[in-house]
């Protein structure tokens, strides 16, 4: 799975820094978290409750866009990401074209808002959860889990799907 770039993709609370960490160690490749691509005006803007625009993502995408094509030059990488829309994917697959995996987290919006609600230290309150999923556009070309299961397990699954 070298030179290869994995979105593991989802609205917030979906498990996609967990998931993603664990396939990364697997896979021997970085890891990255696109939360830490945020200026922090978006970070301070969802700290308050208030839903990103498009406008608000622009620079954020075209910051993780540029990490993923200087790592796919070297050994590749898996990156969380919740890539909600279309337009978005786009961004952040351009000049890459089929070095790029999608893998999208899918579950109820009822387990994400009780996973948010246990969740510490992370600025995204589970408030904006709906806006999520209001501007979530579901890919149509990502393996897609159920995130009802295991981290340990959903990594098998997608191991699993990688092998094929």
């Amino acid at each position: 799975m070298k030179n290869r770039i994995i979105y593991i993709i989802g609205v917030s609370g979906s498990g996609k820094s967990t998931i993603a960490r664990l396939l990364a160690d697997q896979l021997g490749i970085p890891f990255a978290d696109a939360d830490d691509f945020h200026p922090a005006s978006n970070v301070e803007k969802m700290s308050r409750g208030i839903p990103l625009q498009d406008e608000d993502r622009v620079g954020w995408l075209v910051a993780i866009h540029e990490y993923a094509v200087g790592q796919l030059a070297k050994q590749g990488a898996v990156i969380a990401c919740s890539a909600l829309k279309e337009r978005y994917r786009q961004t952040l697959q351009a000049e890459m074209g089929h070095q790029v995996d999608w893998v999208y987290l899918k579950g109820s919006f009822d387990l994400i808002k009780a996973r948010m609600q246990q969740r510490e230290n992370h600025f995204m309150p589970d408030s904006l959860l709906e806006s999520q999923f209001d501007a979530l556009e579901e890919p149509q070309n990502a393996f897609v889990v159920d995130i009802s299961k295991e981290p340990m397990e959903l990594l098998k699954e997608i191991l699993g799907f990688f092998e094929k």
